[in-house]
């Protein structure tokens, strides 16, 4: 009830009906509301942070690695959720998350960062099946082929990443990266279109 609070939404009656309707959204029942936070289990709470999330009628949802800390099988229940309600909302969904599968299951499109920056950006479909930034090319190296014959060769990246405080010169990336070249440790790259709508910050990339 406490967004209904804040932005001063409906009367007490209303709100008390608004919040039962979001409950059976979001799979719980009307009895949620009579028990404590300590009596509900990682999963249910989690169904009650996107209920109070979607409380305003929002347009766009920060979703930030919403299944981190859940069981296997209850992610997936809060996953499907998920997808359900931007289906059925419409939602905008700003995901943040380091699981790649969740990303694509999820995701249109995808920014992926490095040190605070955007290295890459594309459509989900393209990203995973030509990934340019050689970080990307890491990320995505790291998710198992399917199928018995298929393999793809895992890119191991170099030493530890650099304090965020004390950036290496030139592109972030260049101390970890295998196929840096002297010009990278001169200029930290812009995004730039390499094709429709898959920008990447690599002077590698640029390069025909």
């Amino acid at each position: 009830e406490e967004p209904f609070i804040i932005h001063r939404l409906g009367t007490r009656q209303e709100r008390k009906e608004a919040v039962l309707q979001l409950l059976e959204v979001v799979g719980l029942g009307a009895e949620a509301l009579h028990r404590y936070p300590h009596e509900f289990s990682g999963g249910q709470r989690q169904r009650i942070g996107i209920a109070r999330a979607l409380a305003t009628q929002p347009k766009l949802v920060v979703a930030d690695e919403p299944v981190s800390s859940l069981d296997v099988s209850i992610q997936a229940q809060i996953i499907n959720l998920l997808k359900d309600l931007q289906e059925k909302y419409r939602l905008s969904l700003f995901l943040i998350a380091h699981d790649l599968n969740l990303v694509r299951y999820l995701c249109d499109r995808v920014a992926v960062m490095y040190l605070g920056r955007i290295v890459e950006t594309a459509s989900t479909r393209e990203l995973f099946s030509n990934p340019l930034h050689p970080y990307t090319q890491a990320l995505i190296s790291t998710i198992p082929a399917a199928g018995p014959y298929k393999k793809r060769a895992r890119i191991v990246l170099e030493g530890e990443p650099p304090s965020p405080i004390d950036l290496p010169k030139g592109c972030r990336f260049y101390p970890r990266c295998s196929k840096r070249v002297p010009d990278c440790q001169k200029q930290d790259p812009e995004l730039v279109e390499i094709r429709e709508a898959h920008t990447v910050a690599c002077i590698l990339a640029e390069q025909p």
